[in-house]
């Protein structure tokens, strides 16, 4: 079972995330805002984080590349989780540190999979 930190911004959407990591047999750590997740992420240390783009204040790339900077975190799996799906966004996903990038809506089994692909 691994730990895996949610970030949201959407109820709805957190909900349905956190649904299929829990039936996936993970341990899920909820924020709502990028700022409150790189708290959660220095503090509990996650094996993994899924991460939307789009949220108010900070973005999922700035928590990426926020996530990328601290020694703590350097080496945590990124998953982003996002309705945006242009190829500029998955190539910018991926220069900022996401290993995987899942798009809106999705199968709760490509979302564990993509989680299963950066855990190793």
């Amino acid at each position: 079972m691994a730990k895996i930190l949610v970030v949201d911004d959407m109820a709805t959407d957190m909900e349905v995330i956190c649904r299929s990591l829990n039936q996936g047999g993970h341990l899920v750590i909820r924020a709502s805002s990028a700022e409150e997740a790189l708290e959660k992420a220095l503090d509990q240390l996650p094996d993994a984080v899924v991460t939307d783009i789009s949220m108010p204040g900070q973005s999922g790339f700035e928590l990426c590349r926020n996530l990328k900077n601290h020694a703590t975190t350097q080496n945590v799996p990124i998953v982003i989780c996002t309705s945006k799906d242009q190829t500029i966004d998955r190539m910018w996903a991926k220069k900022q540190g996401a290993q995987a990038y899942v798009v809106k809506p999705f199968e709760a089994s490509l979302l564990l999979r993509a989680v299963q692909s950066v855990l190793g």
